[in-house]
């Protein structure tokens, strides 16, 4: 367990302030979010979460018996069925004939992999970096993607963000924390993880870097 009085929660989150920062706060996404780009940035971005997600989720079966993983593998959050419909609204039938992956994305999606398969609490805090960031921020994309480009509230477009069998996101995100705070660390482990969330925001930027120059958004 932890060698430390502080909570975990709090370690990551401490620890992940500037990469989180830089994140939210990419050129790309500002121009997405003010609407300098057009939906067909949010349809390229949008195909990109698929391969992060096929990769978060692909290992689930195997990681939900695991000590550090099996806590976090929570049907109710899986979002590659919803991935899929939104890029099918928005890319029409033939969108997995464009599915491509930008380099900095396949990089990403290979890095959880390789967690997944080998390093479960590596695994953990890129479920922790996708998913509580889904429940939270990922609504302020839902909201102003729906008014950007009249998409239907909730609906095909932006399902990706909408979590129907989670009641209570903020008693959830308490109950996941929680979860967090219970991991098997201890030792050099603690700050090995926290590497490994400084590097799951990071990877995030790089995708986020290849769509600004893709689209052209100022960096």
């Amino acid at each position: 367990m932890l060698e430390t009085s502080t909570p975990f929660s709090t370690l990551i989150r401490t620890a992940t302030e500037q990469q989180h920062a830089e994140a939210e706060h990419s050129t790309f996404m500002r121009d997405l979010l003010t609407g300098q780009l057009g939906v067909e940035a949010f349809y390229r971005y949008t195909s990109q979460l698929w391969f992060v997600y096929e990769a978060l989720e692909k290992d689930t079966a195997a990681l939900a018996s695991d000590p550090a993983a099996g806590p976090f593998i929570r049907p109710e959050l899986a979002r590659l069925a919803a991935l899929e419909t939104d890029l099918a609204h928005l890319g029409g039938p033939n969108w997995r004939d464009e599915l491509t992956a930008l380099p900095a994305t396949a990089a990403y999606a290979a890095r959880v992999r390789e967690c997944a398969q080998t390093w479960p609490a590596g695994y953990v805090v890129h479920h922790y970096t996708r998913y509580l960031g889904d429940l939270s921020g990922g609504q302020v994309i839902r909201g102003t993607a729906e008014k950007l480009w009249n998409l239907p509230k909730k609906g095909d477009g932006v399902r990706f963000y909408v979590f129907d069998e989670i009641a209570n996101p903020a008693a959830f995100k308490r109950e996941y924390r929680a979860s967090l705070d219970a991991l098997p660390l201890a030792g050099d482990e603690v700050e090995r993880v926290l590497d490994e969330a400084r590097l799951a925001f990071s990877l995030n930027t790089d995708v986020f870097r290849e769509l600004g120059t893709e689209f052209g958004a100022r960096i």
